[in-house]
């Protein structure tokens, strides 16, 4: 069993249903180009870990958690357009030689299956260029053929629960946006989708870019009544208290296409928009600025050794799971410092802190710090399902 030395549990006594004036949160769709690096690094990573296991038993060092999207040319035009120049995706980071094949390939392979499933764009419309290198020796040996491995990194991770009403809203108008609901009933939908939510009081706004796909949509009227359409399905979806309103640059006289959000793929990085991992959404979807939060990149990193990735999940997952356990507690915020060279489940530090009107008792506390402890021993079983794909970070 990990030991519980390091694990402290705070307790602060506010009102449960206590909270900010004005909040703030944001949310980048699946085809933004910062998510689209995320997703598309993330994919290679799950690959290139199979790959390892298949040849090592044991996935081996790599990180490919550097990337940059740069983006093409185009030109929209009402009923098609056309792309003049293909964007290019460069990943670039150590990675451990493999027996059978290339890391290069996998990674290839991996990402262009994930974007033509994912956003249904042809392989012709992006270059994938692996500029990858062998890590570091000393790092090399934190990911061994056996036992627990040791984290190769001093950083950190952190989780909160419950999401506030406006995070709930912001996740549940990116659930409407990627759904086969609504892109059935309107094709014109691109994947390139950005939600900003902001709350004052109790009401709640919602700014949405959302790019067209220009062979559906006939003209500049057609256009405005799609995008009064989505918003109509955007509100009602979200209820009265919040208002929505989409794609504010959007020149209401255009007439042409260059005063609208329209593109050929449904993507801004067509058109220059560039991407970088690390950029976007946090594991639980949202970009929080008055929530405790790690910058990490945690895309595209190794899901048996790299703390910046496995503990921003753990801590997230266990924030939810104490909150679900001590009914008197209505805010968990979970913190877990790794040191370079440790083992992952011998963490310096986990700090737990709970709001708890009643406070908690001496049994609440020792229940938070075995939750803590049996999740770091759990590690390993969150490397695998992170591998397969049943734990999403993106």
């Amino acid at each position: 069993m990990v030991s519980t030395a390091n694990i402290v549990v705070t307790v602060e006594r506010a009102a449960p249903h206590h909270h900010a004036g004005v909040e703030m949160c944001e949310h980048k769709g699946v085809g933004h180009p910062d998510t689209l690096c995320d997703t598309a690094v993330e994919a290679a990573a799950r690959a290139l870990g199979r790959a390892y296991l298949d040849d090592y038993s044991a996935v081996q060092h790599f990180n490919l958690d550097k990337a940059l999207l740069v983006g093409g040319q185009s030109e929209p035009r009402f009923g098609g357009g056309r792309v003049t120049q293909r964007m290019k995706l460069l990943v670039s980071g150590p990675a451990t030689t493999l027996v059978a094949g290339s890391p290069e390939s996998v990674i290839r392979q991996a990402v262009s299956d994930h974007l033509a499933g994912t956003l249904k764009l042809e392989q012709s419309l992006i270059d994938v260029v692996p500029m990858l290198r062998p890590g570091a020796p000393c790092l090399r040996r934190v990911n061994g053929p056996a036992g627990m491995p040791r984290a190769n990194d001093t950083s950190f991770g952190v989780g909160y629960a419950p999401l506030s009403d406006l995070e709930q809203r912001v996740l549940k108008a990116a659930e409407l946006l990627k759904s086969d609901a609504l892109r059935d009933a309107f094709p014109a939908l691109g994947f390139d989708y950005k939600i900003m939510g902001h709350r004052v009081g109790e009401h709640m706004r919602l700014t949405v870019a959302l790019a067209f796909v220009d062979r559906y949509v006939a003209d500049a009227a057609s256009y405005f009544s799609q995008k009064a359409a989505v918003e109509m399905c955007l509100s009602r979806y979200l209820g009265e208290a919040c208002t929505v309103r989409c794609n504010t640059l959007d020149d209401p006289h255009a007439r042409k296409e260059s005063g609208l959000y329209l593109t050929v793929t449904g993507l801004s990085a067509e058109q220059g928009d560039d991407g970088e991992v690390g950029r976007g959404n946090r594991i639980n979807g949202l970009i929080t600025p008055g929530r405790p939060m790690s910058l990490e990149a945690v895309a595209g990193k190794n899901p048996a050794s790299h703390v910046g990735k496995l503990y921003n999940v753990l801590a997230h997952r266990l924030a939810q799971r104490i909150l679900d356990d001590a009914e008197s507690a209505s805010r968990v915020t979970v913190r877990l410092l790794s040191a370079i060279g440790n083992r992952i489940d011998e963490p310096q530090l986990a700090a737990v802190d709970v709001c708890a009107s009643d406070g908690l008792s001496g049994a609440q506390r020792h229940r938070i710090r075995e939750r803590v402890a049996h999740g770091l021993a759990e590690l390993p079983t969150l490397t695998r399902e992170l591998i397969d794909g049943s734990v999403l970070v993106c």
